[in-house]
């Protein structure tokens, strides 16, 4: 028995929407590691790729307002960590990825790590700017814990010998790199706050790279800072290095150089005050625009779907999907007419006339030696009739007769004297010779 029609009937673009809008709004931003293949860097200047690992694959895009913050080349085979939206690419029904962060997978994955630490630490208050302790207005006694053979220690010292020779220092020895720093820096963070001997702490280190200042980034460390009853100065690598240290601490220094002139006194000691006033509305905007920062993220994902560029972006990588579709059909129609333009010709070479022409000019050639040959015979023929004609007129001639040593007589009109009576006295006649010719007078005729 049929079933009577069901009200939640979809057509396939309404059906595509609907799965674009729970897969977007239920998930939000992820972070994926996992093998690139089939990258594909388009003329629009999009990225297009695959991620997989050893039983799955997924699609992804990667937009060129995004792609210009990676740092390097994504290849085939390399393994990256991503931070992206997950899709559906309505023309073709296909799940897929729009990638925001693309990093290196060791890179990513501290990142990542960093990330959801610097989350879960903010969310229980470590950061609040409500704990941040004041540095004493006179510090007299500071206490340094690094490692004693670090280059930091000697950027601290030759500061404070330079500003203030007279403050006291103390060094916590600890490791600041390996599998024990972290234990040591929050014994040693423990072990200064139960001395209660120094005014102040700075915790310091040189730079390095985010794997080699991972001890800063601990968990129990920002503990121990944040239940520390001192001060406590973070001054860990560079400037561009932050660490979870820097968050957590009262102030943070971008150098060990810079601890040194916060934590010193000086004739510019005003001065000083307003850099470390500086240094804590920072820290506070920073915490802030942190903290913003996640609500924004999860109103993000919930205007994701709304949001018109990103179906810009898709109508963007169907173009690219026709443009491509385009090139193709046209190098498979010029492929077919080079094909049928070559087949063509062969028939044209074996339809040619120029065999014929050939055939007919060798005929033609020999035609042309024939005519010649009966030409010349039939002159030689005409020549030898011509000189018996010539003999037989020669031997009919008067002048052959005239050569016999017999004379032609003429009037002066050139008529032929052959009868006497043609003559009267006083005419005047020439006589034609065999060699010349002789005139005469007619004086009498006679019969």
């Amino acid at each position: 028995m049929l079933k009577s029609p069901s009200a939640n009937i979809y057509n396939i673009s309404t059906l595509n929407s609907e799965i674009k809008r729970l897969l977007e709004g239920n998930f939000g931003r992820v972070w994926v590691n996992a093998e690139i293949s089939n990258f594909v860097a388009a003329s629009s200047g999009h990225w297009y790729f695959t991620l997989k690992d050893a039983r799955s694959q997924i699609k992804c895009a990667m937009f060129k307002g995004r792609n210009r913050s990676v740092r390097f080349r994504p290849q085939n085979g390399q393994q990256v960590m991503v931070k992206a939206n997950i899709s559906v690419y309505e023309p073709r029904g296909d799940y897929q990825l729009l990638v925001d962060v693309m990093d290196p997978a060791g890179d990513g994955l501290l990142q990542q790590q960093f990330e959801q630490l610097k989350c879960d630490l903010a969310a229980q208050g470590l950061f609040s700017s409500e704990h941040k302790k004041p540095l004493p207005e006179n510090i007299t006694k500071i206490g340094i814990i690094t490692s004693p053979t670090g280059a930091a220690v000697h950027d601290v010292l030759t500061v404070l010998r330079r500003r203030n020779p007279l403050v006291e220092v103390i060094i916590y020895p600890a490791q600041v790199q390996g599998q024990m720093a972290a234990q040591e820096l929050c014994h040693a963070v423990n072990l200064a706050n139960m001395r209660n001997e120094v005014d102040v702490i700075i915790l310091t280190r040189g730079g390095g790279s985010m794997e080699d200042l991972w001890c800063f980034n601990d968990p129990q460390l920002a503990h121990s800072i944040f239940n520390s009853q001192l001060p406590v100065i973070s001054a860990v690598g560079h400037e561009v290095d932050v660490t979870i240290s820097d968050f957590v601490s009262d102030y943070r220094a971008p150098t060990p150089s810079a601890a040194a002139e916060i934590a010193s006194v000086s004739n510019e000691q005003q001065h000083q005050l307003s850099n470390m006033l500086r240094q804590r509305l920072t820290h506070a905007i920073n915490t802030s625009l942190h903290q913003n920062h996640q609500k924004l993220s999860a109103l993000s994902a919930r205007l994701t779907s709304q949001d018109p560029k990103f179906k810009l972006a898709q109508q963007a990588q169907y173009v690219d999907e026709l443009n491509h579709q385009v090139i193709s059909v046209m190098k498979s129609t010029l492929h077919n007419n080079e094909q049928r333009l070559a087949h063509l010709m062969q028939r044209l070479l074996q339809q040619s006339p120029q065999a014929a022409i050939s055939k007919h000019a060798a005929h033609n050639q020999q035609l042309a030696t024939r005519l010649n040959h009966a030409i010349s015979q039939q002159l030689s023929t005409q020549k030898a009739r011509y000189q018996g004609l010539m003999r037989e007129l020669h031997s009919v001639s008067p002048l052959a007769t005239l050569a016999r040593g017999y004379s032609i007589t003429m009037d002066d009109n050139e008529q032929v004297i052959t009868d006497v009576n043609q003559l009267t006295p006083g005419d005047e006649l020439v006589t034609k010779l065999h060699q010349g010719q002789v005139t005469s007078t007619i004086k009498a005729v006679s019969n």
